[in-house]
């Protein structure tokens, strides 16, 4: 697995790894596949310290790191989807152990924001080790919404 920096040349990967229905399903934003909600996404991403998630030279999934408003002193990763054809395996948590080893190297603590519907991100974090630390509304991506705020402390 590879992670590198997001760029526009990577629209047309990133859509083919977004483009089934079933990736999307226990996501709120569960029409993302969808070509015309995927490109706002995209361009969302683009200038956001994105990184695009590859497998054997195919891209499969984006994620981010970002600034939280409510821990300005820590990093967060989220914005994370892969393609579910690579769910079951270890695609995940390869990928977040990667991140989480960056970002310790600068921060004390690494914050996940997950809606409370998205079981499957709230059980991703916690096999990571994260716990779930308070519930607030967050606007990360410019629409306010409730969010499971989950913390993990350096390894």
């Amino acid at each position: 697995m590879f992670l590198r920096p997001l760029t526009d040349v990577d629209r047309d990967g990133l859509m083919r790894a977004a483009a089934n229905p079933a990736t999307w399903a226990g996501h709120p934003a569960h029409d993302r596949w969808k070509p015309e909600v995927f490109g706002p996404y995209f361009d969302f991403l683009l200038p956001r310290k994105s990184l695009v998630v590859e497998k054997n030279n195919t891209i499969i999934g984006a994620s981010r790191f970002y600034e939280t408003h409510d821990a300005p002193e820590d990093i967060a990763i989220g914005f994370t989807f892969i393609d579910c054809a690579y769910w079951g395996g270890t695609t995940n948590s390869v990928m977040k152990r990667l991140m989480l080893a960056h970002a310790f190297e600068h921060f004390d603590h690494v914050w996940f924001h997950i809606a409370p519907t998205n079981i499957r991100s709230q059980k991703a974090v916690a096999k990571l080790g994260a716990r779930h630390d308070h519930d607030a509304v967050l606007d990360h991506a410019g629409k306010p919404a409730l969010s499971q705020c989950w913390v993990l402390g350096r390894l």
